[in-house]
């Protein structure tokens, strides 16, 4: 017998290829916008003014930092006031939904989102702000964003290694929702169609970066991610990501990418059914055999060394980790399974979690 709760968040998603512009349009005349304030990454300013062409009283603001460290969410919280802003757009990845999240936040100003690459956080009501070399995370419907505008005609320009390191993000949302802690079987049917879609649209964008289909898929694939992780919440997975991109100040998507395998071994095993669901979408015997085989199409980051991550503060990261584990993961964690776990994502070790602790 099912029995199980589950909350669908409310937000409009418009897709289609080369209509950000037109669809942009529309949302700020249905929501009446009349001061806006365009949130994007200093490399995105070119494609953030010519969005701006098309809207009364914008203003850019490019003060993105990965991870939003507080003061920098401080300082366009003031923008924001000072320019009597009612309505944020964000355009590009995960930074920049996430500094105009953090402007949500104590605002209550809405969003409209418009991503550049996999990230998802686009379609979650999850924020995350990083004081003293440590990330922070919270649940808010403040922060959703009102519409997300998926255009794959933004996407073409983003690089291959980052678009495969995005897309295994978004494969994150998908692997971990099927043991967050609000898991439920619908959030997981989304994840299973996520898995299918980037494992499918992936190899085609690394083969062909124009490859509309691939595009298609992989921006498809990052919408059922987000929208699964958002509704089942943060895994243990994303609970690692999160202290070692908010401690050590490692690449988000690429940190993810990186730390996907490990935990993934470490789980699956323990998890038949969310193991048997993953391995599906994949067309593979088994999960991990079906994550090794697309991370070997993409040739996908390996070792979190590559990025600056010291071997030395694996005991430490470890530590940090422990208490933010979800009660409800599948097995018992300890700090010796993190570290151990850890120095496999350090050294790019295949398997090095498998013979961790039962």
């Amino acid at each position: 017998m099912l029995t199980f709760t589950h909350r669908t968040l409310g937000q409009r998603v418009l897709f289609g290829e080369n209509k950000s512009a037109d669809y942009l349009l529309g949302e700020v005349n249905r929501l009446e916008a009349r001061a806006i304030m365009l949130v994007a990454e200093a490399s995105d300013r070119e494609r953030a003014t010519q969005l701006a062409r098309h809207l009364p009283n914008a203003s850019i603001y490019d003060r993105v930092v990965p991870h939003v460290p507080i003061e920098e969410a401080e300082k366009a919280r003031e923008f924001a006031g000072v320019h009597g802003i009612d309505l944020l757009v964000s355009l590009g990845g995960g930074s920049a939904t996430g500094l105009a999240k953090a402007v949500a936040l104590t605002t209550g100003i809405p969003i409209v989102a418009i991503p550049t690459t996999y990230a998802g956080s686009e379609a979650t009501n999850v924020w995350g702000i990083t004081e003293s070399a440590r990330k922070t995370t919270g649940v808010d419907d403040r922060v959703l964003p009102v519409t997300v505008i998926y255009d794959v005609g933004l996407t073409y320009s983003l690089p291959v290694e980052l678009s495969v390191a995005s897309g295994l993000n978004a494969l994150a949302h998908c692997v971990d929702s099927m043991w967050a802690p609000r898991t439920d079987p619908i959030n997981q049917a989304m994840a299973t169609e996520g898995i299918r879609a980037l494992n499918t649209g992936l190899p085609a964008v690394k083969q062909d970066p124009l490859n509309r289909e691939g595009r298609d898929q992989a921006l498809y694939g990052a919408y059922l991610s987000a929208v699964a992780f958002s509704s089942a919440g943060s895994g243990l997975h994303h609970k690692i990501c999160h202290v070692l991109g908010g401690a050590y100040n490692l690449p988000h998507a690429q940190t993810h990418a990186i730390v996907l395998p490990h935990v993934l071994a470490y789980l699956a095993p323990i998890a038949p059914e969310a193991q048997a669901r993953i391995a599906t979408a994949f067309g593979s015997p088994d999960a991990v055999t079906g994550l090794r085989r697309l991370r070997e199409k993409l040739g996908a980051p390996a070792a979190l060394a590559d990025y600056g991550f010291d071997e030395a503060a694996i005991p430490e990261a470890a530590r940090l980790i422990l208490p933010a584990v979800p009660e409800n993961t599948p097995r018992e964690v300890t700090v010796a399974d993190l570290e151990q776990l850890l120095r496999g994502a350090w050294a790019g070790t295949a398997s090095m979690t498998e013979g961790a602790t039962q």
